[in-house]
């Protein structure tokens, strides 16, 4: 079993990594094997909306993405990290949700993972960042784990919030026994990335 923390944070080192750092020491003591992938330092580019995709299955964008792609469908459960910038997501974070939009094959996408979210903010956007990754994680089929949220103006602040801490723990054990339970959608409602009774014709 294979947990995958994701920090979307353009620094290496911040309440993000940190926060991450927690959660997966508590699944690494579950006994799952672990890995924190950072995006800081790496070239990250955005979708560039030509669909060659649909076809191939495969971003023709020739970046760091394409490594973390392949992370994310060998992984059992994931766990997305983000500060919060402007009410959101980092832009980091966001290219790379819509650049999985070419994990559309069925030996290569996100179905049936387990997700959980840690997100940190230093003031205002919270709810509004968190909300876009629940729609997201149930869009790509996946299965939600607990989302924990902070607000830190720096790596040490989480290390004077025992409940956090607690929280951050209780994440990392629930997607060791998230992805024991072997959930598994349906395969006529498994379908990937579209609109859902929007089409008129």
């Amino acid at each position: 079993m294979k947990i995958l923390g994701i920090s979307f944070s353009p620094r290496k080192e911040g309440n993000t990594v940190a926060m991450l750092k927690e959660a997966l020491a508590a699944a690494e003591k579950e006994g799952a094997e672990v890995e924190l992938y950072s995006v800081a330092g790496k070239d990250i580019q955005p979708c560039d909306g030509c669909w060659g995709c649909t076809k191939t299955g495969k971003c023709h964008i020739k970046d760091d993405t394409a490594v973390l792609l392949d992370k994310m469908c060998t992984a059992d459960g994931i766990i997305f990290g983000t500060p919060i910038y402007f009410w959101g997501m980092t832009a980091q974070a966001k290219a790379v949700i819509d650049r999985t939009i070419s994990l559309n094959k069925p030996e290569h996408n996100l179905n049936n993972k387990v997700c959980g979210v840690v997100a940190s903010c230093g003031s205002l956007g919270m709810a509004s960042g968190l909300k876009d990754f629940s729609y997201y994680i149930i869009q790509r089929r996946m299965l939600p784990a607990n989302q924990v949220s902070a607000y830190l103006m720096g790596p040490d602040d989480l290390q004077k919030m025992p409940k956090c801490k607690e929280e951050l723990n209780k994440l990392g054990k629930q997607m060791v026994a998230l992805v024991k339970m072997k959930f598994k959608y349906p395969d006529e409602f498994a379908r990937g990335p579209g609109a859902f009774g929007t089409h008129t014709k």
